[in-house]
C-alpha cells in the first residue's frame, strides 16, 4: 500500500507548476461533485469521498512545498 501512495507522491512531484494547479482545481471540483451527489443520493461506496480528499491533500502538500522552496 504505501508503495502505491509513494508512486502517487513521484507523480504529482514530475508535474509542473501549471499542470498541478489544474489537477488540483480538477480535483476540487471533482470532491464538490461527490459531495453533492451523496447528499442527494447515498453513493455506493462513501470511502471515495475519503481517497480524493486524500489525494487532494497530497497535491495540495505539493504545491506548498514548492512555494516554499522545499
Amino acid at each position: 500500500m504505501a508503495k502505491a501512495k509513494q508512486a502517487k507522491v513521484d507523480d504529482y512531484r514530475s508535474l509542473d507548476d501549471q499542470a498541478l494547479n489544474e489537477k488540483i482545481s480538477d480535483e476540487e471540483l471533482r470532491l464538490k461533485k461527490l459531495h453533492f451527489s451523496h447528499a442527494v443520493n447515498p453513493i455506493e461506496n462513501p470511502l471515495t469521498i475519503r481517497h480524493l480528499r486524500r489525494e487532494l491533500a497530497r497535491l495540495k502538500t505539493e504545491q506548498h512545498k514548492r512555494a516554499k522552496g522545499f
